[in-house]
């Protein structure tokens, strides 16, 4: 099975598309640019899910849903974001089908059924939200409003790839209202924060927190807070934003309250999300030649038991220990599938399960039950060692931890010897072609610097630091003063 996968070095691409469809995560729909997550995708994605939404909630957070369709209406009522997503819509038109009359058997759409205003297919949710907060927001005893949803969105995409970029995926987001301008700012630091966190305890990605520059803002945002991940390609994957709305969408939909002065002043709004569109970060950080590569915290099983054996006596022998051991790691919490199917010779479970990434493997034969041990090997490192049954509990305990913090500190590495500074364009130019990974470069301020480095070379700004400091310099590109550095690379 894995023995199948192109290598990373002869095509990366092609490893890519061919690990998520042979390892059982997604393949493609027949709706094109749509997937389909297969039942061992999804397992990830709820792992992720489970622990953003129980992050969500331990800020204060609570979760709603809104309609899939918005109004035209209310979909441009904030031109800045109409104007930012108009081109990727797709639009209900008609709402109803009828028989063709001309070809018996076939459907058309109803000439006499169309909408009066055209339904918008969400591409992201402000418009409807924010249309309907203004019913609920009157007072300051009514702020603040901190809302999530688990969504679809549909942005239509002409190029696409699974995870990635797709024509519909799935997402949170969350979409919250303030009385003051400084409690919004402070919200949306928070979340980013609350990203930053889940992607390196949880998928062990270390990101970069930063700020997006105006042109890569979010339509209709005042700020965009993100966080930055580099890919084993060297390309760089904007994993999550939280974005600052300042009162644009409170004074586009009119939605005020009355302050604890007594007077009406409009509301402060966030927005902030993140999508499937992790599982291409997961599967690019970590995963090798052999296949996916999870860190145990998001493995949907943490350990899995394949039993070697000729008879049935034997596996009956085997299953009873196996059971014994499941029980005891389940009351550690630890995820634990046996793998008894009688359709695959051990040897093919061992290639699935390497294919699916799972952190730790127990075999156990014949010889294993006389000796009292297990043999145990790791994913990560493909190591193997031989343990006493007596043992396993605090062995398996103690190696996924091992294995959580490893694969984070292999992704830092990799992540940190791929910054580089350069003061000149053809230094530039150089790293991003040879070396890639980001580049750490000044930048004169400007729009037209920023667009000209897209077209020579198409390098992006991602983000400009949090933690960055201030030193006099000159723009990469342009010679003109600079500030500081900001962080440029290809991207997904």
């Amino acid at each position: 099975m894995s023995k199948n996968l192109t290598t990373r070095a002869e095509d990366y691409s092609k490893w890519y598309n061919e690990l998520v469809v042979k390892a059982d995560l997604a393949e493609n729909s027949a709706v094109r640019g749509c997937m389909v997550i297969k039942p061992y995708g999804y397992a990830i994605w709820e792992r992720m899910q489970a622990e953003l939404d129980r992050m969500f909630k331990e800020t204060g957070h609570q979760n709603a849903y809104f309609p899939l369709f918005v109004p035209k209406s209310l979909f441009e009522a904030e031109e800045k974001n109409a104007e930012g997503f108009a081109k990727e819509c797709a639009v209900v038109t008609h709402y109803r089908l009828q028989n063709d009359p001309d070809n018996p058997g076939k459907l058309r759409v109803d000439p006499n059924a169309k909408l009066e205003e055209e339904l918008v297919v969400r591409p992201t949710s402000e418009a409807i939200i924010w249309n309907t907060y203004k019913g609920w927001i009157q007072s300051y005893r009514d702020l603040p409003i901190l809302v999530n949803q688990w969504a679809n969105v549909v942005r239509w995409e002409m190029r696409t790839r699974l995870f990635l970029r797709t024509a519909e995926f799935l997402w949170q987001e969350g979409h919250t209202a303030h009385a003051t301008k400084e409690e919004a700012i402070a919200e949306t630091v928070q979340m980013n924060n609350v990203y930053a966190q889940f992607a390196e305890n949880f998928m062990a990605i270390p990101v970069i927190q930063g700020v997006k520059t105006e042109s890569e803002r979010f339509a209709g945002a005042e700020d965009t807070y993100c966080i930055e991940a580099l890919m084993q390609d060297g390309k760089a994957l904007q994993a999550g934003t939280s974005h600052f709305l300042g009162q644009n969408f409170a004074e586009a939909f009119d939605v005020k309250f009355t302050n604890k002065e007594g007077k009406q002043d409009y509301v402060w709004a966030t927005s902030w999300g993140v999508s499937t569109r992790l599982m291409g970060a997961l599967i690019m950080t970590h995963s090798d030649d052999k296949g996916l590569v999870l860190p145990p915290n998001l493995a949907p099983y943490q350990v899995v038991i394949v039993p070697i054996y000729k008879n049935d006596e034997q596996f009956e022998a085997i299953k009873k220990v196996a059971d014994q051991i499941t029980s005891d790691l389940r009351e550690l919490n630890i995820r634990v599938k046996f793998d008894g199917r009688d359709t695959l010779r051990p040897g093919a479970k061992f290639a699935q399960h390497e294919l699916q990434g799972v952190p730790l493997r127990i075999a156990i034969g014949p010889k294993d039950l006389e000796n009292e041990t297990v043999e145990l090997a790791r994913r990560d490192t493909f190591t193997k060692e031989t343990v006493i049954l007596d043992r396993i509990n605090v062995v398996v305990e103690d190696l996924l931890e091992e294995i959580q913090e490893s694969l984070f500190n292999r992704a830092l590495i990799f992540r940190d010897s791929h910054i580089t500074e350069v003061n000149d364009f053809e230094e530039f130019k150089k790293v991003l072609e040879t070396k890639t990974g980001f580049i750490s470069a000044h930048w004169d301020g400007t729009a037209d610097t920023e667009q000209k480095i897209k077209e020579l070379t198409k390098a992006t700004i991602r983000c400009i630091p949090l933690d960055n400091k201030k030193e006099a310099g000159k723009c990469v590109f342009t010679g003109n003063p600079s500030t500081q550095r900001v962080l440029f690379a290809k991207a997904y």
